[in-house]
């Protein structure tokens, strides 16, 4: 691993970060950052969920360059939503380390629960995402032979 200390992840997620925040009012014409913030929250989550997807296909196909950049684009996109949503790393580096040393499996039990009716919803929502970025017909990984749309 290149990084060696920890802190050096989160300073540059968090200049990443402040960079996202300067740009929220941008020109749409000269900053993609902009562009995602004018086209609103909807359509920045549906791009978080796109890269995830992607991400998944790259992590199948052991496509190990492919699959960094991909998750360097998702890491992207998360935060965007995350300044959309008024989110701040912060927030999320504070829910990390209130989660470390607690089993998954028991935090997940803690959770409160949805009722099963949400939780369907959620899952054809994300399956529909997915089914939504490939060609239909084809599965996932043949899927991942095309290009995406820049």
């Amino acid at each position: 691993m290149m990084l060696k200390p920890r802190k050096r992840a989160v300073d540059v997620l968090d200049r990443l970060f402040a960079t996202i925040l300067s740009r929220r009012d941008a020109d749409p014409k000269v900053s993609n950052t902009a562009r995602l913030f004018k086209k609103g929250t909807l359509q920045i989550a549906k791009k978080v969920g796109e890269e995830a997807v992607e991400v998944a296909i790259e992590a199948a196909r052991g496509k190990r360059k492919r699959l960094v950049a991909e998750s360097a684009d998702l890491i992207y996109h998360l935060l965007v939503l995350w300044a959309a949503r008024g989110i701040t790393p912060d927030e999320i580096w504070q829910e990390l380390a209130r989660r470390e040393g607690v089993s998954g499996i028991a935090e997940k039990a803690a959770r409160p629960k949805q009722p099963a009716a949400k939780r369907g919803a959620a899952k054809q929502q994300g399956a529909a995402a997915a089914r939504a970025k490939r060609p239909s017909g084809k599965s996932v990984a043949a899927a991942s032979g095309s290009k995406r749309a820049g």
